[in-house]
């Protein structure tokens, strides 16, 4: 139930965040993990951050699950490839399809 919880607390925070399409990459890349005194602050901000450079790494690794938490239409537009589809409205139905050994990462851009 708490990774549950957390999935949903970080693709929640994931998709309030706005980014204009030119620039996903650049400011995913940049983002840095929070320091303690903003998770204080912001507990959702305590989601640990991957860069595009990491989450290539782990995917070769076969240490990451990427899910797409937006709806089929956008997924369909164009997602990153492998990314499994979860919407964010079927995570609490669906959440125990994702796997307990390896790192999760949402994104909804």
């Amino acid at each position: 139930m708490k990774i549950l919880i957390l999935l949903l607390a970080v693709a929640f925070a994931a998709c309030n965040s706005v980014h204009s399409g030119a620039n996903i990459e650049r400011q995913v890349a940049t983002t840095p993990t929070p320091s303690p005194a903003a998770v204080a602050q912001n507990p959702l901000d305590s989601v640990r951050r991957v860069t595009t450079a990491e989450l290539a790494d782990l995917l070769k690794q076969g240490k990451v699950l990427v899910v797409d938490v937006r709806n089929k239409e956008a997924y369909d537009r164009g997602h990153i490839k492998g990314a499994k589809l979860l919407p964010i409205n079927e995570v609490g139905e669906r959440g125990k399809e994702l796997p307990r050994d390896k790192m999760i990462v949402t994104y909804c851009s």
